[in-house]
């Protein structure tokens, strides 16, 4: 059952997921918690309280009406859920979106629907990208050839893979991955 919040804030938002600022009060109630494992003989009694808080400014914070939504039952997003997990666990193979729309147990065109919507990205799309975020990976921590690279990621075309890789990446893999290499951040990794 779904708590009702009063004053809690509305939204006609449909995205899946969403960043913000988190508030001091959650802050605070999350430290709260944390700093309990100081004190384990306060733990059973005072760890559902703050438990109980955390959900309720989660809830009556600015992404509150997202995780309502996620939690209501005729929700699409749990078949959706589905759906990126099996994409995710065959991302390397080719894939047809009537065997998506079964596993997800929606029709083809509802998962196109509540997929865009909760992604920003058709299935196909969200295939393509995961595809390129492993090659790309793979490259970097690898040392794997851009054509290696892609093959295994699922590409039978090096210029097609390649063609994909720069427009999403904004260079082509050689040139992105030495970008990558030279940045303060790689070097943090790195070390």
């Amino acid at each position: 059952m779904l708590l009702k919040y009063p004053g809690a804030p509305k939204s006609d938002a449909k995205l899946g997921a969403a960043l913000g600022e988190t508030p001091e009060a959650l802050l605070d109630a999350a430290i709260r918690l944390l700093k309990l494992s100081d004190a384990p003989d306060d733990i059973a009694e005072l760890a559902p309280l703050i438990e109980r808080e955390i959900i309720y400014r989660l809830l009556q914070g600015p992404q509150g009406c997202c995780i309502r939504r996620a939690l209501t039952p005729e929700n699409h997003h749990r078949h959706i859920g589905r759906a990126i997990n099996w994409i995710k666990e065959h991302y390397d193979r080719p894939i047809r979106i009537e065997d998506v729309a079964s596993v997800s147990g929606m029709s083809p065109s509802s998962l196109h629907q509540h997929f865009r919507e909760a992604t920003t990205l058709s299935p196909l799309q969200y295939q393509k990208r995961l595809r390129l975020q492993e090659a790309r990976r793979l490259i970097l921590t690898q040392s794997l050839d851009a054509a290696s690279a892609g093959h295994t990621v699922g590409y039978d075309s090096p210029s097609q893979f390649s063609r994909e890789y720069k427009r999403l990446f904004g260079a082509p893999p050689a040139r992105d991955i030495d970008r990558l290499r030279r940045s303060p951040v790689a070097a943090q990794a790195e070390a």
